[in-house]
């Protein structure tokens, strides 16, 4: 699979961040991209830095290297970098931005007679008390440099802790917004850059999401305004890698907002064929969301899972591909239930 790194400047490229992921869309019968790497730690470095120079979040390390210390790895501590992903199940269009793992996925429109490419990025989401809602939107505005507005809410909220906010943050190092903001179709949601690049892949936010600063404005200068955006929380996901079959799952988020009031119209102005999940992380157990995904990867093509194995990757939920079945050919039935 090719995989294309964007860095800021060759000749640091090593220490860099770097502005995207970018991979050529699989074939038909692939549905798993990039790889899964290791580096050494260095004596400065904290796996917060060492996410953001390799386009990763911070519960994407923390989860993949549950015996390192966030702060202080180490010097040569042995830190497991993972770019492999199982593409988000539904269309691949516009942005998708799957808050159980913390990262979106924007497929761009192929120019003609070219390759189709995905970009991923780590991102930060709303906390459990100010949740980012599920649903289908679209990008309704961009701005460069944007003011901030504070909510009542959020106002309220920083008063109670005696951090009382202006009712206008003008741009610059303060502003929460960083340099770039794409304006959603659900009233008071932002994706945006941040002044604390820290906190991206955490639980952090009011609600909007936030990006790397270098993520932002790469981003912003490859997509426009009425972009579809679809915002889904699917914790376990299952695709094909030729003739195996990879799970990918993450622990569950708690108590994600329903699907906004807007989504069912969106749905139907920007896509009558989409069909969001019908999603309660409260009423499931992961192993129903193994089961689901499976019954959607398999929907054209047999497979059979090795239970084993999934229930060995649900104990771990690290968020790491693994291969955990194998296609059947001439199945009659699926193998999930046998």
């Amino acid at each position: 699979m090719r995989k294309l790194f964007f860095t800021l400047v060759a000749s640091i490229a090593a220490t860099a961040p770097v502005y995207a992921e970018v991979f050529e869309l699989p074939p038909e019968g692939y549905d798993v991209i990039g790889t899964v790497s290791t580096i050494t730690a260095r004596y400065e470095d904290t796996l917060v830095d060492i996410a953001r120079r390799h386009g990763l979040g911070y519960y994407d390390l923390v989860q993949a290297n549950p015996d390192v210390n966030v702060w202080l790895p180490g010097e040569g501590t042995e830190i497991i970098l993972p770019n492999r992903f199982v593409l988000p199940p539904g269309p691949r269009r516009g942005l998708v931005l799957n808050l159980a793992e913390f990262r979106m996925y924007y497929f761009p429109e192929p120019a003609e007679g070219k390759p189709a490419y995905v970009y991923t990025y780590p991102m930060s989401i709303g906390r459990m008390d100010w949740e980012t809602p599920l649903g289908l939107t679209k990008i309704v505005a961009m701005a460069e440099n944007p003011a901030w507005y504070p909510p009542q809410s959020v106002r309220d909220e920083h008063a109670a802790d005696g951090d009382p906010l202006p009712r206008v943050v003008p741009p610059g190092p303060e502003n929460p917004l960083g340099t770039r903001a794409l304006r959603l179709g659900l009233p008071g949601y932002l994706i945006h850059g941040t002044n604390r690049p820290a906190g991206v892949g955490m639980r952090v936010s009011h609600g909007c999401v936030r990006m790397f600063p270098e993520d932002i404005e790469f981003l912003f200068d490859r997509i426009t305004v009425n972009t579809p955006v679809r915002i889904i929380n699917v914790p376990v996901k299952i695709g094909w890698d030729g003739e195996e079959l990879v799970a990918e799952i993450h622990p569950l988020l708690e108590a994600p907002k329903p699907l906004v009031e807007d989504s069912l119209e969106q749905i139907e102005k920007l896509d009558a064929d989409v069909e969001l999940p019908a999603l309660d992380p409260n009423s499931k157990d992961p192993l129903t969301y193994v089961t689901e995904q499976f019954i959607v990867a398999t929907a054209e093509r047999a497979g059979q899972l090795d239970w084993d194995l999934v229930e060995e990757l649900v104990r771990r939920s690290d968020g790491i591909p693994e291969a955990v079945g194998l296609g059947i050919k001439n199945a009659a039935t699926s193998a999930a239930f046998e």
